[in-house]
This record gives C-alpha cells, sequence and structure tokens, in this order.
C-alpha cells in the first residue's frame, strides 16, 4: 500500500512528469494535493497500470484531489533549455497553477531545481511510494497519451497512438520514411 503522506504537518504536493525519454511531443507534469486520509488501493506507479486503469484513476483523482493541475513544456522549449530542465520546469508550472498552495512537494526521482518558497523532498521511485506522486504520474501520463493520440491524426505516419512518441522501431521508421515534423525534438537522437 502506497503512503498517504511524507510530511503529516504539511498541505503536500506530488509532483511527477511524464514523455522524458520521448522523441516528439511535450514533457508534461502534474502536481497533486490529496486529502490526507486518502485511500486508493489501485493507485500505483503509472506504468505498473493499463490504459483503462489510468483512465479510470484520472476521474477518482480530479474528483478527490484538493487541487491538481497539469502542465507542458513544448519540444522547441526542451531543444532550447534541454530536457531534463524542461522536466523541472514543467513541474513548477504545474505547482504555480495549483488552487491551494502546498507547504511541501514531494518529487519523483533523485534531482530538483527548488521551487520559490516552498521546500521540496526527492524520492527515488516516488511513484510507487506516495499516493500524491503516483496520482500526479497518473495524471501527467493520461493527459500526454490523449494529446499524443490527437496529434497522431494528423501524423499517423509515426504510429504516436500506439507508441507516445516514444523511440519504438515503429516511430523510427515513420521518421527514416517520412522525415521529422514539427512536434519532433530535434536536438534528441532520432534515428
Amino acid at each position: 500500500m502506497l503512503k498517504s503522506y511524507y510530511n503529516a504537518q504539511a498541505v503536500e504536493a506530488g509532483l511527477d512528469e511524464a514523455g522524458r525519454g520521448c522523441l516528439a511531443g511535450p514533457v508534461v507534469a502534474a502536481a497533486v494535493i490529496l486529502p490526507k486520509d486518502y485511500q486508493n488501493a489501485l493507485l500505483n506507479d503509472s506504468k505498473q497500470l493499463t490504459k483503462k486503469q489510468r483512465n479510470q484513476l484520472r476521474v477518482e483523482i480530479t474528483e478527490n484531489a484538493l487541487a491538481w493541475a497539469v502542465s507542458e513544456v513544448s519540444n522547441q522549449e526542451i531543444d532550447q533549455i534541454n530536457i531534463l530542465k524542461a522536466s523541472f520546469l514543467a513541474m513548477h508550472r504545474a505547482v504555480a497553477q495549483l488552487t491551494l498552495q502546498p507547504e511541501h512537494l514531494l518529487i519523483d526521482g533523485n534531482r530538483f531545481v527548488p521551487y520559490p518558497l516552498i521546500p521540496h523532498t526527492c524520492i527515488i521511485k516516488g511513484d510507487a511510494k506516495y499516493l500524491s506522486i503516483a496520482a500526479a504520474s497518473v495524471l501527467a501520463k493520461t493527459y500526454r497519451d490523449d494529446l499524443m493520440e490527437r496529434l497522431s491524426q494528423e501524423f499517423p505516419q509515426y504510429g504516436w497512438a500506439q507508441n507516445a512518441g516514444y523511440p519504438t522501431p515503429a516511430h523510427r521508421a515513420g521518421i527514416r520514411a517520412f522525415g521529422v515534423c514539427k512536434h519532433h525534438r530535434l536536438t534528441f537522437q532520432l534515428l
């Protein structure tokens, strides 16, 4: 069972991102503040869940969270500042959109650029340890997967509805055959 909180005294937001290793599309981050007594036996790292489970949980999370936000950093911004900085920027943008001010941030991973005036704790594999980070993981992934499915209607040659922009053989075959499009990250090794 995932933990409800890291700091019982603080309003705590869990943060995670999706799409860091993709060749196309934005990197997306989410921030989620859950009630201290929130429980959900199904909620886990989004990569451990089926698409159907993630979509069910997205509704559950958005209905029960005290506050939540999803933010993106475009592929053009990623190319300008690099993917690590873009991931942190997406998280900062998500925190800035929260309707409730967090007092502590729980970050999935081992590094973070401090958000002004809010202390943070980095948790390696945090999306498999804390409910709020797992919730952020689900919101970021479902938002990004939906976005890549929509983009795949305009650019079906890359298979984004199936691969979400990750470097699969089908995606790379599409790049080889058709070249890149405006959604590709040009600073990434595309082939």
